[in-house]
């Protein structure tokens, strides 16, 4: 279980390092379809927008959602890799709402007010695996202030609230410079530099790795 002095993750022994590689294979995933629809003239489309969005934003927590359902059919322990992959599964449907009412708005969705688009497509997820391992934490402490906490003191969820917070911030600047997902690439682009998902699950992983040493360390 997670110790409370470093908030190392043992448990999970690699789980993080798995979360880690799904990101990438969103990336490419996304990257592949975007190039496939610009060679066929859909620049522009929106179906096409949605789909490399998805998959640029959001591939991971198709892969991390699939993963999280595997250990609950091995009935592994519950540990914050798996909570955090639940929460990236239920997060993932709310930015295709958000985008398909802001076209229906007339929202510009290449212009700078439609920045906040890749914003929850990349991270939407994201909040919702951070919320997960908020409740993950709640779960195994007696009060909130106890698992508020622990929240401060656990580097992946810190992590995530920091790309949480940072990355609209980016996006804004970007499309007030004159950047504008005029193509499926650059929406695939945009979307990707949005999508900073890796960063907690990297800060996970090393995290695993340090807490692995100190264990060979102390058994030496």
């Amino acid at each position: 279980m997670m110790t409370r002095a470093g908030e190392s993750p043992r448990e999970e022994k690699g789980e993080f390092r798995q979360l880690l590689g799904y990101t990438a294979a969103g990336y490419i995933a996304g990257i592949a379809l975007a190039l496939v629809l610009d060679r066929l003239g859909l620049q522009r489309s929106a179906v096409g927008q949605w789909l490399v969005r998805t998959l640029s934003g959001e591939g991971e927590s198709l892969f991390e959602g699939f993963f999280a359902v595997r250990q609950r059919l091995r009935r592994a322990s519950v540990s914050m890799a798996e909570a955090y992959g639940w929460g990236k599964l239920v997060g993932m449907a709310a930015p295709w709402l958000i985008d398909w009412v802001s076209r229906t708005l007339g929202v510009n969705v290449y212009g700078v007010e439609g920045f906040y688009i890749p914003y929850f497509y990349a991270l939407s997820d994201q909040i919702g695996a951070n919320v997960s391992g908020l409740l993950f934490l709640r779960r195994q402490e007696a009060t909130w202030p106890n698992a508020a906490a622990r929240y401060a003191r656990n580097p992946v969820m810190l992590a995530s609230l920091a790309v949480i917070l940072l990355v609209p911030v980016g996006l804004l600047l970007a499309r007030a410079a004159g950047f504008s997902p005029t193509t499926q690439l650059y929406t695939a682009l945009e979307t990707m530099a949005a999508n900073l998902c890796w960063i907690p699950p990297l800060i996970g992983w090393l995290a695993e790795r340090r807490g692995k040493r100190e264990e060979e360390n102390g058994t030496r």
